[in-house]
């Protein structure tokens, strides 16, 4: 499992995320986002493309994470 300074490490807050993820999705990338649960500290990543959401659900534990207070961040494809 990944420490808890680690997965803070891995995540960045969320309106930094989603304003550099938009000019990125304007100039042609694909964006997949990506969050850290915060009750069991696996990493997810959302299977909808450019599209950031406020919560994610867990698929390791069901635990729902409110992005927003706890960050994410991304993974481009050009």
């Amino acid at each position: 499992m990944v420490s808890k300074r680690k997965m803070n490490e891995l995540n960045h807050p969320f309106y930094e995320v989603a304003e550099k993820a938009t000019e990125l999705v304007n100039n042609g990338a694909t964006v997949y986002f990506k969050f850290t649960c915060q009750k069991c500290g696996s990493r997810q990543t959302f299977d909808v493309p450019n599209t950031l959401f406020k919560e994610g659900t867990c698929e390791e534990c069901g635990a729902t994470t409110n992005l927003e207070k706890t960050g994410c961040n991304y993974v481009l494809i050009v």
